[in-house]
């Protein structure tokens, strides 16, 4: 089973999180996170095959925390 990790960007988008984009790099996924204007998470994430085994959240940028 194939293993591999990834930069995910996510957007906060009418009570619950989507995918915008994912990037092998980190610094094209850092960029794009911090050029949203809305709430968004960078998380780093890595998969076996096609489930993801371990999720990190490496920074969240946008409004304040919410009880979600």
């Amino acid at each position: 089973m194939a293993r591999f990790e990834q930069f995910e960007v996510w957007e906060f988008n009418r009570g619950k999180w989507e995918l915008i984009a994912a990037f092998r790099d980190f610094e094209i996924a850092n960029v794009l996170a911090h050029r949203r204007t809305y709430r968004v998470r960078l998380m780093h994430v890595v998969y076996e095959g096609n489930t993801a085994v371990q999720q990190d959240v490496l920074t969240e940028i946008g409004a304040t925390r919410q009880d979600e």
